[in-house]
């Protein structure tokens, strides 16, 4: 018997796929953010904070990084309960994302911030600043700028990472995806149908940094340089 591809049974359930991709992108943008602000304060404690701080956040880092996502995911959600802490299978997941992008994000950053020159830290420290002042001025935005491309590419991990909540049945878009093909019995159908939902939400995503990136560092570093360049000529 011939195979064919017979997409109508998949497309006829397009609001529930609409629903899913909807979920699927508040889950990754939450923990986008979330996850870059755990991954920010994590890097400031290491350079700033005493000896003994590093450790719990080196500690923190490399076991979240060495360790699976799905495992991570399943000790919050089955592992928590039996000390009493219980959740709902959304938030388990949303938490599960934002500890594991946190450790992958604080990592970056302190490639950028270890990618700093020592002379343009001297350079502040001359100037009277304090160390948190040459920190967050000097070093944490150039630091940022330079690591901006592997923040992109990890966020979009994180979005792509995001399918592994199913297995806790949060009915994002692989969720949805295996519900659809319970029902229809069609899996490649719809397996092809979620794979080109997440590329597409991939290049978007991809583009939308790519541009916030421009406008955060980029046009602003130009625009710096114009305005030194006046200010050298009319002196």
């Amino acid at each position: 018997m011939a195979f064919h591809l017979e997409f109508a049974p998949v497309l006829d359930l397009t609001p529930e796929l609409i629903q899913a991709t909807w979920l699927t992108l508040k889950l990754s943008f939450s923990a986008i953010v979330l996850g870059s602000l755990i991954g920010l304060l994590a890097t400031t404690a290491r350079s700033l904070m005493p000896g003994k701080f590093r450790v719990f956040i080196t500690l923190y880092v490399e076991t979240i990084r060495n360790t699976p996502l799905l495992v991570q995911l399943y000790i919050i959600f089955f592992g928590l309960p039996v000390l009493g802490i219980r959740m709902p299978a959304l938030y388990a997941g949303l938490l599960a994302m934002v500890i594991n992008l946190g450790a992958y994000s604080a990592e970056i950053f302190r490639a950028g911030v270890e990618s700093i020159h020592r002379s343009q830290v001297e350079a502040g420290m001359s100037l009277a600043l304090t160390r948190t002042q040459v920190f967050l001025h000097i070093m944490l935005r150039p630091a940022i700028a330079k690591v901006w491309p592997s923040l992109a590419s990890q966020f979009i991990l994180t979005m792509l990472g995001s399918s592994v909540c199913s297995f806790i049945s949060v009915q994002e878009l692989s969720g949805e995806a295996y519900t659809i093909q319970s029902l229809t019995f069609r899996s490649f159908e719809i397996y092809i149908v979620a794979s080109v939902i997440y590329l597409v939400i991939a290049l978007v995503l991809k583009l939308l940094l790519g541009a916030l990136g421009y406008l955060l560092f980029m046009l602003r570093a130009r625009s710096n340089r114009v305005v030194s360049t006046s200010e050298g000529g009319q002196a």
